[in-house]
């Protein structure tokens, strides 16, 4: 599996998470506010803010029959084309936005929608590119932004097994290797019962990409399943608060949840450290409370050993405890006291 290099940053299994904060349109339509969002995301902890390039032209018809009119969930009756309208990142703010974001250093990119957008992204000089779930199956924006041969991050979310290899393929195809997936549960938002995260190491062993989740849910406890089972990408939608009403805001995650969720994911990351079965420096002094054999009332030499004169016992002064039935109805060599570590000395003909 090739991992994922982003700048001077290596994505991939047992790399630290690259934690994505997805403005989309939490700006509302305020370009201090989308300035204000790159800010928060790079006080939250976050490795990168993302964006996305499109209008309501280039990404749906201005037409408002049935066919453009969503059914049940957040945006229930919204038409696509006014729904757009009202999320989208005016395309004169994003050069000067990329610049905010490299001035602060966080990384910054962008999802395409079509190939314009991505010419636009091009003229830009954006490091990498984000395919959106939704556009797993546009084949001919996936081979545009492969060609650029660019790192790609790419949502599989509603993707079948075999919708996702042909997008993992049409990127290999066009000679690029530089690509990241991400489990996705496209619902907004997602519930735990809708997330299965279980599927992220089986993605990653049958496309052999790294493997990440683009996470719609409220709160981290996905996020952190997910790093804990192999995610090494975990991206969030980002707002300044769910009060600033627009049409991500409601599944979006706030500055001090953000915060809360690097933190946790970066605990859990040391927590789950490397396979080792190595002592760590108070393992090792823990050990000294381990069980081993006493004497538990005094013995005079030549007295038996039984159950009424030894015991296993904290601490791990002596003997192993798998020496104790080999010790019983042998005889003491010496006189022993009350409460001594019992050693093979203190035993007649202990071999």
């Amino acid at each position: 599996m090739n991992n994922l290099t982003i700048g001077n940053r290596i994505i991939g299994p047992d790399r630290p998470s690259y934690l994505i904060a997805e403005m989309s349109g939490n700006h509302a339509g305020d370009f201090s506010r989308a300035v204000e969002i790159i800010h928060a995301a790079k006080e939250a902890g976050a490795d990168c803010v993302k964006i996305q390039t499109y209008t309501p032209d280039t990404i749906t018809l201005n037409c408002h029959n049935d066919y453009f009119t969503l059914g049940k969930g957040t945006w229930e009756k919204e038409n696509l084309y006014d729904l757009y309208g009202k999320a989208y990142t005016p395309w004169e703010w994003q050069p000067k936005l990329k610049e905010e974001a490299d001035k602060v250093g966080i990384d910054f990119f962008s999802t395409p929608f079509d190939l314009t957008s991505v010419e636009f992204l091009e003229q830009m000089n954006v490091g990498f590119y984000k395919i959106a779930s939704f556009e797993l199956v546009d084949i001919p924006l996936i081979k545009a932004v492969a060609r650029t041969g660019k790192p790609i991050i790419m949502s599989v979310g509603m993707g079948s097994p075999e919708e996702i290899k042909e997008a993992v393929d049409t990127v290999k195809g066009e000679g690029n290797d530089q690509l990241a997936i991400l489990k996705c549960c496209s619902v907004y938002p997602a519930i735990s019962d809708d997330m299965n995260l279980r599927t992220i190491p089986d993605m990653m062993k049958r496309f052999d990409v790294p493997v990440g989740l683009s996470d719609h849910s409220m709160g981290h406890v996905a996020a952190l399943a997910a790093v804990s089972i192999g995610a090494c990408i975990v991206e969030k939608h980002f707002c300044l608060s769910r009060e600033i009403e627009n049409p991500d805001s409601s599944f979006s995650m706030e500055p001090a949840e953000f915060t809360a969720m690097v933190k946790d994911i970066r605990e859990a990351e040391k927590a789950l450290g490397r396979v080792s079965y190595e002592l760590t420096e108070s393992e090792q002094e823990s050990r000294k409370v381990r069980k081993s054999i006493f004497v538990s009332a005094d013995i005079k030499k030549g007295d038996i050993f039984t159950n009424d004169n030894i015991r296993v016992v904290r601490p791990a002064y002596g003997m192993h405890p798998r020496y104790f039935e080999d010790i019983m109805g042998k005889r003491a060599a010496i006189d022993i006291a009350f409460g001594t570590p019992l050693s093979e000395e203190m035993i007649e003909d202990f071999t």
